[in-house]
């Protein structure tokens, strides 16, 4: 396997953004391909460790932009600072991510019918919007994402089957939010389901998570069972 990576520059009403492109350039083209949505953070090297781990599978793998060309945050205030405006309006963040559908539906790379996506805290909102938005996807998984709703209208039909892993303890979206999501996807339609680890809270994908106190812990078993069950969800989304 040779993985190979390149920057996909595009931009939305005039704002520029960075997403990077990892493929095994041994493989044929195009090839399905899975969206790799970022944490509060912004496009971080532990998100494009996974979409370069994808193509191991078979998939391209695009590390996905949402803030903008080099905007990046390395504190809390400096995170919250770039993911509040867009969490606070989901008008606009629907228009980001259906926007970066239509970026990876353009790569000669990309099968453009067979595209799914993935993401993690922020991102996992994220993939979950996409789903709301009745995106042209194949499936999407969210680990230890947020859940509230978008208050934005759903789409009448979702076409992506949806999965969520989930820790029991997780503060940040707790059971009473695993139960509303629950209800507003089958209200819905939608072919989903949720896995849920006990004894697990937030950011258990992410290995640099070590706050305790606030709910933040990173847990090399459960990630390593999310990791396994995504990759069957995939093979399942995409036919294989």
């Amino acid at each position: 396997m040779s993985i190979n990576t390149r920057s996909i520059e595009h931009s939305l009403e005039g704002q520029p953004f960075g997403s990077l492109l990892a493929i095994d350039d041994t493989q044929s083209l195009p090839r399905p391909a899975v969206l790799v949505f970022h944490a509060w953070d912004g496009r971080s090297e532990n998100q494009e460790s996974f979409a370069k781990r994808l193509t191991a599978w078979g998939y391209a793998g695009l590390a996905v932009d949402l803030y903008g060309e080099g905007k990046r945050g390395t504190t809390t205030e400096e995170c919250q600072a770039l993911m509040m405006p867009l969490v606070q309006d989901r008008s606009m963040l629907r228009k980001r991510l259906l926007h970066v559908v239509e970026v990876a539906q353009s790569l000669k790379e990309i099968d453009k019918t067979k595209i799914a996506a993935i993401g993690f805290c922020f991102g996992g909102l994220c993939v979950l919007d996409l789903a709301r938005a009745g995106a042209p996807l194949k499936g999407v998984a969210s680990f230890h994402g947020a859940l509230a709703p978008a208050n934005l209208p759903t789409a009448d039909v979702i076409p992506p089957k949806i999965i969520a892993f989930h820790g029991w303890d997780d503060p940040f979206a707790p059971p009473d939010q695993v139960v509303a999501i629950g209800k507003e996807f089958t209200d819905a339609g939608a072919d989903w389901q949720f896995h849920i680890f006990g004894a697990t809270v937030h950011a258990f994908m992410n290995e640099g998570a070590n706050n305790p106190q606030m709910g933040l812990r990173y847990d090399a078993k459960i990630a390593g069972r999310a990791w396994n069950e995504l990759q069957l969800f995939l093979a399942e989304v995409f036919g294989a």
